[in-house]
């Protein structure tokens, strides 16, 4: 996730934007924002997904993933090579869906988590 963070802080400096115009943009305070940019307040796949579009950058690069072969289909069906192609970018995507359930099952956890903490203290 650090990776992620760090790629985003990059590209946030390279446009020139400000935390307070980042936090403006997503609709939270300037502290939430550099606490989220810290990897003290945990990144959820929704902001993960805002971020990218306020800079305007793919989420997969926010995530560092770029395949690696680009293929144009000028070959037929039969060519030699063709399914190997076709199941490298199979696992490419898988790859990458992966991730993003991973981000996902983590926000979820945080939630439960949290939905536990608060449970408790209504109760006390």
């Amino acid at each position: 996730m650090e990776h992620v963070l760090e790629k985003i802080k990059e590209i946030r400096k390279y446009k020139g934007y400000s935390h307070e115009y980042i936090a403006h943009e997503l609709d939270i305070s300037q502290v939430a924002y550099s606490k989220l940019e810290k990897n003290d307040t945990k990144l959820s796949v929704d902001r993960l997904y805002k971020l990218a579009e306020i800079l305007d950058t793919p989420v997969m690069e926010l995530l560092n993933e770029h395949p690696e072969n680009e293929f144009t289909q000028t070959n037929s069906d039969s060519a030699i090579g063709y399914q190997q192609q076709i199941l490298n970018l199979y696992q490419e995507d898988k790859d990458k869906t992966e991730k993003i359930i991973q981000l996902y099952e983590a926000r979820l956890k945080d939630k439960d988590m949290l939905i536990a903490q608060l449970e408790k203290l209504v109760k006390n």
